[in-house]
């Protein structure tokens, strides 16, 4: 049995913590809604969360060709996909704070109704975490982008095993802030 390098099991362990994290902000807001009802009758969900949650969607789509595009050893397109997945991730984060902008023309405020904050912190520790990918995205495509320049650090490149987990490790890590969002935009959408 092939032991779990331990960064990847680092990643578990946090993806773990983060996923209980959430968790609890969900609890916390289901309970507070449930407990006030104080989100305005009458109002429609932000149409930018929406948006925001098929561009996400599309993002893990094309995350998901990644690890297809490294073992056909194909880092040109790896490059591309890696870049796509970045800009889909700042339209993501562009539609979240539209979809703030909307949320205060409805007069759902951050200070002034206890579910309206929720919906801001909540959706502000993903948008957080979804920068956070976008970091190490970068990183990972830079380093593509390197590598794809010269036929013998593209082997390199491809062969080290190092750098197949770390792809792993992001698309595995961009998968699981993917789910995270679909949930809480569905716990939104309900409790809305």
């Amino acid at each position: 049995m092939e032991q779990m390098p331990p960064r990847l099991l680092m990643l578990y362990v946090g993806l773990l913590g983060i996923g209980m994290l959430f968790m609890v902000l969900i609890a916390l807001y289901v309970g507070t809604r449930l407990q006030h009802g104080d989100t305005p009758t009458g109002l429609s969900f932000p149409r930018y969360f929406s948006l925001s949650t098929i561009v996400l969607v599309v993002s893990s789509v094309v995350m998901g060709k990644a690890s297809r595009l490294y073992r056909a050893d194909d880092l040109p397109n790896l490059a591309r996909c890696l870049g796509a997945v970045l800009l889909l991730a700042s339209i993501f984060c562009g539609l979240q704070l539209a979809g703030w902008r909307e949320l205060t023309r409805m007069h759902v405020l951050f200070k002034d109704q206890p579910s309206g904050s929720y919906i801001y912190f909540i959706s502000g520790v993903h948008i957080v975490h979804i920068v956070a990918g976008m970091g190490y995205l970068l990183w990972l495509l830079l380093r593509t982008v390197h590598a794809s320049r010269d036929g013998v650090r593209t082997l390199v490149f491809i062969r080290n095993p190092y750098r197949r987990r770390q792809l792993q490790a992001i698309t595995t890590y961009w998968h699981f802030v993917d789910i995270v969002w679909v949930v809480l935009f569905a716990v939104f959408l309900l409790m809305y």
